[in-house]
């Protein structure tokens, strides 16, 4: 009885081993995928304003804890009073934490005319370093803040505007497109010859884990910078720079690609949209100006803390699909394919095995991105070259969890500076390698054009 009793407890232990350690089953046929599951495993099936705050499915307790951890040092508000807790904000940032333009964890929102911006920045550069990465302008830095502490001058005040245009559809519906221009007032040094200047809105940090655990073999399988497939799509993979391990790497995070990693995507933010240092960028942004302070080799920021918040980006998960089995959405899905979104917009992947994070390993995964960068047209274009991203292309965007952008952002603002107010303005500004698939769309009827929508509010 004790020997059939413990032959039964091996078998089902085996069935259970080979039942999660098995590699994802090869894809044979897209119809055949599940995509309500966005991000596999770690989906969660939230649809309120908290939709993008969860941490991913199956952490053990201590992972849990470092999750929370991070979470809070991603809310703490920095202050410049040495007295306070969180000392170490400017002298000049941009914002006053990571949650205050990553709001509810999603996506930033662009000023309204006479607005002070809060999660839209501007990156600035003079050429390119020896990276060929945006090098520092001259008395600017690679950003420009316009807020500083007490008895500080801020870089500058930037302002903006925007200048309306309407365009018609092949069925005579009208749109109108804005293109926003951005004025820098009251610089506190004379601006260098030549300067350029790129608009950057706060992109959500969920499931930024399983984008960090695609493979680089994967990513690679879709670039086609020649274009020999004639297909007009010629995405290429940017290469920026791993500070930690002093080499160029694939980029994936950032509107060009340009950031390797979370952990230093983190640290940057910390320094130049707040004015923290920290093990990764120990130098103040303000470095080489009046204001500078020498930090003497003392952190802002505690390196657990660091790791802590990288390591609450990299669990947090994704909102599952709504609506997937809505036959107007299933229309609009095919529609996109057909007129050409998904040939940049992937809707698939599956993540490497990975023995230290088994919560994004071998997962199946619904991004609807390719990760590559591409070239927008002359209408996007920032005319900055940042690495193997020239000054038209810009990073394909995930899709996932889009269509509840304006549940926990109050907003639908896309595009890198946020000039798109709506789904119909994101498309219509595509161009360069997206003209034909843009033009796809201008022709569709109204009932097709509205499917397509409704396809992109199911995700």
């Amino acid at each position: 009885m004790c020997k059939a009793w413990y032959n039964n407890i091996i078998f089902i232990f085996c069935v259970l081993f080979l039942c999660f350690c098995r590699k994802a089953e090869e894809i044979k046929n897209e119809d055949d995928l599940n995509d309500w599951y966005s991000g596999g495993k770690q989906t969660v099936f939230i649809n309120g304003s908290n939709a993008f705050s969860q941490s991913f499915n199956g952490m053990s307790e201590l992972k849990l804890q470092q999750h929370e951890i991070g979470d809070k040092g991603f809310a703490a508000v920095f202050n410049s009073d040495p007295n306070q807790l969180n000392y170490g904000l400017g002298p000049i940032f941009n914002n006053v934490s990571c949650g205050s333009c990553h709001i509810g964890d999603g996506r930033g929102k662009a000023p309204n005319i006479g607005e002070p911006l809060s999660s839209l920045l501007l990156r600035i550069s003079s050429g390119n370093d020896i990276n060929n990465g945006p090098q520092d302008a001259q008395g600017f830095g690679g950003q420009l803040q316009q807020r500083a502490i007490l008895g500080t001058n801020a870089e500058c005040i930037i302002t903006v505007n925007y200048t309306e245009n309407a365009f018609q559809f092949a069925d005579g519906e009208t749109y109108s497109l804005r293109t926003p221009v951005y004025t820098l007032n009251n610089p506190y040094t004379t601006l260098p010859a030549g300067y350029l200047i790129s608009a950057r809105m706060a992109t959500p940090v969920f499931g930024l884990g399983l984008l960090e655990a695609i493979s680089e073999t994967d990513i690679l399988k879709n670039a086609d910078e020649l274009d020999v497939n004639g297909d007009g799509i010629s995405g290429k993979a940017n290469y920026g720079y791993n500070v930690i391990e002093n080499k160029k790497q694939l980029g994936r995070f950032g509107w060009k690609a340009a950031m390797p990693t979370i952990i230093q995507q983190s640290a940057g933010a910390y320094n130049q949209d707040m004015g923290v240092t920290n093990f990764i960028f120990p130098i103040e942004s303000s470095y080489g100006q009046p204001q500078y302070t020498l930090s003497n080799g003392k952190k802002d920021l505690a390196d657990s803390t660091l790791s802590a918040v990288a390591f609450y980006i990299k669990t947090l998960a994704v909102p599952g699909r709504r609506d997937a089995n809505n036959e107007e959405v299933k229309k609009g899905k095919n529609i996109f394919k057909q007129i050409g979104c998904a040939k940049c917009h992937i809707q698939t992947f599956i993540t490497q095995t990975n023995m230290t994070s088994p919560e994004t390993s071998n997962q199946r995964i619904f991004p609807y991105t390719d990760m590559l960068v591409h070239d927008m047209g002359n209408g996007l274009a920032d005319n900055r070259n940042d690495y193997n991203a020239t000054g038209n292309e810009w990073r394909t965007s995930p899709l996932w969890g889009i269509g509840l952008t304006n549940i926990v952002n109050g907003h639908n603002n896309f595009l890198h500076d946020g000039r798109a107010r709506n789904f119909i303005e994101a498309i219509m500004w595509h161009s360069g390698e997206a003209d034909a698939t843009k033009n796809n769309f201008k022709n569709l009827s109204k009932t097709e054009r509205d499917a397509v929508i409704k396809f992109l509010n199911s995700l």
